[in-house]
């Protein structure tokens, strides 16, 4: 890039200088108390330690769990001031005592803390700071809810007062070098309590009874996970700018709806924020009108109206000035200025030889973006009035409770209560510590009399992983022939014969030697389900089947060994291992992760920075999204995304072309979300498929059923007639929602042959059309 060699300003320099003159600040944030950061940050201290870091513990609170206080070990402990605030003894930190032995890092709990009347400093955060400017690093504790603006958001999405003694500002995070996600679900807190790991006067002394409820538990995670999120974005985009890079990362998404001052525009809003919230993407809304005329009072008022819909909604309105005339020009550029990933439209009112004779906006967006999703809305105003997003799956009604269940329905039910149990650990990245904390866990269940075992463990030769195996009892792998070379893998067999309680497996995205039962890890595994032993298992985020296209984009890398995504839907829990990109690419170079003549070459290619703030982003989002569906699955109507309303039929067109793995994969994320039914469709214009044809057919059949589709091949006599089968087949079975890809054809060859995208949309107003951007890798980026 020109810019590093740049001489830098004055102030660019000053900045530098003033940042590595201070000290650093790590925040670790959790859900709720009693989520670990307490344990995490002592654990850090005394990792500290052990590197060589002079390390004190500034203030651990006194509701903590001894056992978590005996983290401390033997790091030095300066003693904070008591203090008496109407009967209740609070602590503040020992400014004096700490600046007189100016260690290197102190350790200071509860951030959201405001100090007694006769303090230097009103609150902790203030503490902190100077701290930090008197060059000592901090690592602190914070919950979601601390946060001010998060904790107004979640008052009002729990219908429950939360009790704070002290909120923070909203944006303490953005003072952070490094803030680090402690992710635990509803079920561990709550059994943390159970048997009182976490200490019951946290909940009830502070009034926080209704928050440990599981439900409420779960959308303070899914808040935390999202704010943590929205934090990563934003430091993605600033990595990216400074890099140069244009366009979408791929590891969000971003809406930008246009709209005219017209009657229609509120429909258009309405269905870019039911997206947007269903994406957990930012909704941008826009209006490009020409500054040569003034408004008439119609549009005066819809413009009125508009402005008040988008506020209402949370989304941002801006209004531009048309400068080329060029309405499709300005949209596309508006777009890739802003990131966007998905641009709202209504669709053309115009006829075909409207189209030919003056041109439609709709076609020129079409060929304008190509690197940009297109939604095109339907057009079912004139029958139906303002549509609604179909989303939440109509209900099957359940069978009449005095009804007897049928030998198989009784055979189904037993089995589902014999089966184990399935707990996923998810990373954005080798290195971020997921093995390292499931034989933290596993260490833990047996001291408390479960029998677990080591089916399959990969510690790639870290030092630290292979230590905290301790004394679990490990199965040996089962060693096999296969083209003159002995390799090993995990006995399924030795597992089930052993029979124990729970069982360790390692990297469940493992492809199995081709002599093996399975070609796949996870279908050991499933089978270890069924035969009621449960699983604790691994795996990363760039492993999940749906976002392998999401991963190719983001790091130019295309991964082979995926698992399908019901894979994660059927476990009974997933915890995130999060990490910032910093740190891991600190432990990389310390040799942590893998071997040193591995680093170099790491660090340059996947390891580089915007992949691994890109992947944890993903990650963070992804699991947000688990959190919310486990939600709504509960029929709960106060999910962070909101709740659906009607059955979906979503159909995914295909060509047996290069993309339709990729069109599939959109299309099943997308009918995910939805709660839809839906069908991958491809028409046949030719007698017999060639050689190359059938394979892609193969694949794409068994990639859409990998996913729970349904794959549908029909047939027409000759290539002209395709858009009108299609159309038949989609009105035949009520489709709601069409896919498909972008057209591959030139402007001329259109013009000569015509688009099947163009045909296509004139023949389907009633239906929404998303057309999917033919985004190509840049493998080459200064990532």
């Amino acid at each position: 890039m020109v810019d590093q060699f740049r001489r830098k300003s004055p102030e660019a320099l000053l900045q530098e200088i003033v940042k590595v003159n201070k000290g650093h600040l790590k925040i670790i944030l959790g859900a709720v108390s009693g989520s670990g950061k307490t344990y995490h940050m002592l654990l850090e201290g005394n990792a500290m330690k052990k590197s060589g870091i002079d390390v004190v513990v500034g203030l651990v609170s006194v509701s903590n769990h001894p056992k978590t206080v005996e983290q401390t070990g033997q790091l030095e402990n300066i003693a904070p001031i008591e203090w008496n605030n109407e009967g209740i003894i609070k602590c503040d930190l020992d400014m004096e005592a700490i600046l007189a032995r100016n260690p290197e890092l102190v350790l200071v709990d509860e951030l959201a803390h405001r100090n007694s009347p006769q303090a230097k400093n009103k609150t902790r955060l203030d503490d902190v700071l100077e701290l930090i400017n008197k060059k000592i690093s901090v690592i602190t504790t914070v919950n979601i809810y601390d946060l001010q603006g998060v904790r107004e958001v979640a008052e009002e999405t729990l219908g429950v007062r939360v009790q704070v003694d002290h909120c923070v500002p909203e944006d303490t995070l953005d003072l952070a070098d490094e803030v680090k996600l402690i992710d635990v679900t509803p079920e561990s807190i709550l059994k943390r309590l159970h048997d009182g790991t976490i200490e019951r006067t946290i909940v009830t002394s502070k009034g926080r009874d209704k928050l440990y409820l599981r439900d409420n538990l779960a959308v303070l995670r899914e808040l935390s996970l999202r704010f943590v999120a929205e934090e990563v974005n934003e430091v993605l985009d600033s990595y990216r700018e400074k890099q140069g890079m244009l366009g979408a990362s791929g590891a969000s998404e971003k809406i930008l709806v246009s709209v005219q001052y017209h009657w229609n525009g509120s429909i258009l809003i309405r269905r870019g924020q039911q997206i947007a919230k269903r994406l957990g993407a930012e909704l941008l809304v826009v209006c490009f009108r020409s500054s040569k005329r003034n408004l008439t009072k119609n549009e005066e008022s819809f413009r009125r109206e508009i402005k008040k819909l988008v506020g209402k909604i949370g989304g941002s309105f801006e209004e531009r000035p048309i400068i080329n005339e060029d309405v499709a020009d300005e949209i596309y550029n508006y777009a890739t200025k802003k990131k966007i990933t998905r641009i709202v439209v209504g669709q053309t009112k115009r006829s075909r030889l409207e189209e030919v004779m003056y041109g439609s906006i709709l076609n020129k967006i079409l060929r304008k973006t190509k690197n940009i999703d297109l939604f095109i809305v339907a057009d079912r105003a004139e029958k139906e009035g303002e549509r609604i997003l179909p989303a939440k799956k109509s209900e099957i009604p359940t069978s009449d409770p005095y009804r007897r269940l049928s030998h198989k329905e009784l055979e189904n039910e037993v089995h589902k209560i014999k089966n184990g149990t399935l707990k996923v650990y998810i990373g954005s990245a080798p290195g971020v510590g997921k093995t390292f904390t499931m034989l933290r866990e596993a260490n833990i269940l047996k001291r408390n009399g479960i029998d677990v075992v080591i089916g399959l463990l990969e510690t790639h030769g870290r030092k630290e992983t292979l230590e905290q195996v301790g004394t679990l009892e490990f199965i040996p792998r089962k060693k096999v022939k296969y083209k003159h070379v002995i390799l090993e893998e995990m006995d399924t067999e030795a597992i089930l014969k052993r029979n124990p309680e729970v069982v360790l497996v390692d990297e469940i995205a493992h492809t199995n030697i081709p002599t093996s039962k399975y070609s796949k890890r996870y279908m050991d595994v499933e089978e270890i389900i069924k035969s009621g032993i449960s699983v604790i298992s691994t795996m990363n985020i760039q492993h999940l089947e749906s976002l392998n296209d999401s991963v190719e984009q983001i790091t130019g890398v295309r991964v082979r060994e995926t698992v399908p995504d019901n894979i994660l839907r059927m476990a009974d829990e997933i915890e995130l291992i999060d990490i910032s990109a910093k740190a891991l690419r600190t432990r990389m170079r310390q040799g942590n992760i893998y071997a040193a003549t591995k680093i170099e070459q790491s660090l340059n290619n996947f390891f580089r920075t915007g992949n691994l703030i890109a992947l944890r982003e993903l990650a963070l989002r992804e699991v947000a999204d688990d959190v919310d569906e486990r939600l709504e699955s509960l029929e709960r109507s106060r999910t962070l995304r909101g709740p659906w309303r009607k059955q979906e039929i979503i159909f995914v067109c295909v060509n047996l072309g290069n993309d339709s793995e990729r069109l599939i994969r959109r299309g099943f994320r997308i009918a995910y979300r939805l709660k839809a039914r839906w069908y991958v469709i491809y028409v046949k214009d030719h007698a017999a498929l060639s050689e190359s044809e059938e394979s892609m057919s193969n694949k794409v059949k068994s990639l859409t059923e990998r996913l729970g589709g349904e794959f549908e091949i029909y047939e027409t006599s000759h290539r002209r007639k395709v858009v009108y089968e299609l159309v038949q087949k989609l009105n035949e079975r009520k489709a709601t929602q069409v896919i498909i890809g972008q057209s591959a054809r030139t402007r001329v060859e259109e013009i000569m042959k015509g688009s099947v995208v163009q045909k296509l949309l004139r023949l389907v107003r009633h239906l929404d059309v998303l057309v999917v951007a033919d985004y190509k890798s840049e493998k080459d980026k200064n990532f």
